[in-house]
């Protein structure tokens, strides 16, 4: 949403990863030199969240917003932190940029944002650290159940809503994105692969190929992420080099839908 909307120079970006040697503290700025963020001066991002609250004793998640004057983390909520970008950020926003949350379909956004996020989004992950077979079978069934539903909804269709992007195609996108490489290889969602979706599949990839989209995609961390921190079976932390990425990059056709 921040590249799609160009606020690169409002909102800086830097990553962060498990810190091996300190598990406690968190995730660290393990790409900066010494460990340290160049902007904020600390080396873990828990400490944006000390300066926010000296008795804070939640996690230390991310997405996290930090406002550079001060250091403190002033908005963790990754439910509605796009939204603010879409909305109170709109002076901010590149010309031309498109309007991803369109005041006259945000009830109908926010409705989809929800399905999507319970039986997609979070429902790979009640599949993924099941710990019974019958909630493993509920979720999986779940969460084929709704692409199912969604590969129909895009047949005639280029996006989620008509020929609009909206901020719901963002949020289906980071999971179809994961699917073939993390979730069903290591959460065990393997009745189908997302390519075994014909419009699904041609869908991600017109995202992906759309700016701010496959430039903020990274399929080696996804894959080091959920092969290794997430599979303690994995005891030699092998990462797998497929699926095949270029295949990303193949033509999909769905402009026809938009009569481009």
């Amino acid at each position: 949403v921040r590249e799609l909307l160009g606020l690169d120079e409002a909102i800086s970006v830097n990553m962060v990863d498990h810190a091996d040697h300190e598990k406690n503290l968190g995730w660290e700025f393990v790409y900066d030199k010494d460990n340290v963020d160049p902007v904020l001066d600390i080396q873990f991002l828990s400490e944006a969240y000390y300066k926010a609250d000296d008795d804070y004793t939640g996690r230390t998640t991310v997405p996290a917003l930090i406002d550079v004057k001060t250091g403190k983390v002033v908005n963790n909520d990754y439910h509605h932190l796009t939204n603010h970008f879409e909305t109170a950020f709109k002076p901010l926003h590149k010309k031309g940029a498109p309007d991803l949350y369109p005041e006259e379909l945000r009830e109908e956004i926010d409705k989809l944002n929800d399905i999507i996020f319970r039986e997609v989004n979070n429902g790979v992950y009640k599949a993924g650290f099941a710990r019974k077979q019958k909630a493993y079978d509920r979720a999986y069934n779940m969460v084929f159940n709704r692409l199912d539903w969604l590969e129909e909804r895009l047949a005639n269709q280029r996006y989620l809503f008509g020929d609009r992007l909206t901020e719901s195609d963002v949020r289906l996108y980071v999971t179809l994105v994961r699917f073939d490489c993390a979730y069903y290889p290591v959460f065990r969602l393997n009745k189908k692969l997302l390519r075994d979706y014909p419009n699904l599949w041609a869908y991600a990839r017109d995202l992906y190929q759309t700016p701010g989209f496959g430039d903020t995609t990274n399929f080696a961390a996804i894959k080091k992420h959920y092969h290794i921190d997430c599979c303690p079976s994995n005891e030699f932390a092998i990462v797998p080099n497929g699926p095949d990425e270029t295949l990303w990059m193949t033509p999909h056709g769905r402009e026809k839908l938009s009569g481009k």
